[in-house]
């Protein structure tokens, strides 16, 4: 699983779930990510081969935005997403077994959403990163 969180707001922007991810599929999730929502100024990561690809590290720099990798064996210098790593894996994954990688793809694309929209956060004042919003409709009787 390849999960993008923003530090800021504490969303989860994404999770791939493949059998095997690559530089490929780090510049797919992160050129998604940046149509819809801009460039960073940074991209805080570790150093898996994925991310320290000389193809990710040129389309980054590309694209304008810089690198953050973490020290290897140091963790807690990416503490939001390990933070969320450790969530994932205690309120979902334990609980879960999958029997195919679609199941897997579309159960965890659900528990994404939930934990973006419902799930309350307490460094957030108990709220959701992302809630839902709900738009009344106007309530005037229709005129014949």
């Amino acid at each position: 699983m390849l999960n993008i969180i923003d530090e800021y707001s504490r969303e989860c922007l994404a999770i791939r779930v493949d059998r095997k991810l690559n530089s490929g599929n780090v510049i797919d999730v992160l050129s998604d990510l940046f149509i819809l929502r801009g460039v960073p100024s940074f991209i805080r990561s570790d150093n898996g081969s994925e991310f320290v690809a000389q193809a990710v590290q040129d389309w980054i720099k590309a694209v304008g935005a810089k690198t953050a990798y973490i020290e290897p064996g140091s963790p807690w210098e990416n503490g939001y997403c390990e933070s969320f790593n450790a969530r994932l894996r205690d309120e979902f994954l334990n609980g879960e077994i999958f029997y195919s990688l679609r199941e897997a793809q579309i159960l965890i694309e659900e528990w994404r959403k939930h934990y973006n929209t419902k799930r309350p956060h307490s460094v957030l004042g108990y709220r959701p990163p992302a809630p839902e919003t709900i738009v009344q409709m106007d309530q005037r009787p229709i005129m014949h």
